[in-house]
């Protein structure tokens, strides 16, 4: 007769070791979930690697362990979320900057082509002008005032050289009148200083 068997009480030692794997399980979970915020509040990308990484657990216990798998699947998938509307507002902001940039050079090109036309209205204008000097000057009058060049000239050079004596000639005189006034307070002294 087959006597119902009953399974057999865990040894102490088994409990105390599949108690000290459940802590160590725990802790292991509650430093995935501390190394997620961190990586959150550091705006650090999410990865399985990351997580693994800061939590100091391998990445076999991020896939095998249904609740760390849960949770860095769900920051994952928050952070992707979060990513894309990041990048759909910094879309926005450099096509809003590439806008502007597209109205201030449209601005500066029509400027640049009112500045042109008013510079090409100008250059005729001269051009004109000179047309009508050239026209108006004869092979005489050319070589007349060729002639009175050369004199100008010819009496700047003079004047030059006449300054330059004439400034030689201030400086001795100065040097003189300073030699006399020395002379004169000497005489004076010696004046003062014989008895009278």
């Amino acid at each position: 007769m087959n006597t119902p068997t009953t399974a057999p009480a865990p040894e102490p030692r088994t409990t105390a070791a599949l108690a000290a794997r459940r802590r160590k399980t725990e802790a292991a979970i509650e430093r995935v979930h501390q190394a997620i915020t961190r990586l959150r509040r550091e705006k650090a990308q999410l990865s399985v690697a990351a997580v693994a990484r800061r939590a100091d657990v391998s990445r076999t216990f991020l896939y095998d362990n249904i609740e760390a798998r849960a949770a860095v699947a769900a920051a994952m998938e928050q952070a992707g979320e979060r990513r894309s509307l990041m990048l759909a507002e910094q879309d926005d902001e450099r096509e809003a900057t590439w806008r502007e940039r597209a109205l201030n050079a449209e601005d500066a090109l029509k400027a640049a082509h009112t500045e042109i036309l008013t510079q090409r209205t100008r250059i005729g204008e001269l051009l004109g002008q000179i047309s009508d000097l050239q026209a108006e000057w004869t092979g005489e009058a050319i070589q007349r005032i060729t002639t009175e060049n050369t004199t100008l000239k010819q009496r700047v050079r003079q004047l030059t050289t006449d300054n330059r004596t004439l400034d030689e000639r201030l400086k001795a005189a100065r040097s003189n009148l300073r030699f006399q006034d020395r002379r004169v307070a000497d005489i004076e002294a010696q004046i003062a200083s014989s008895p009278g």
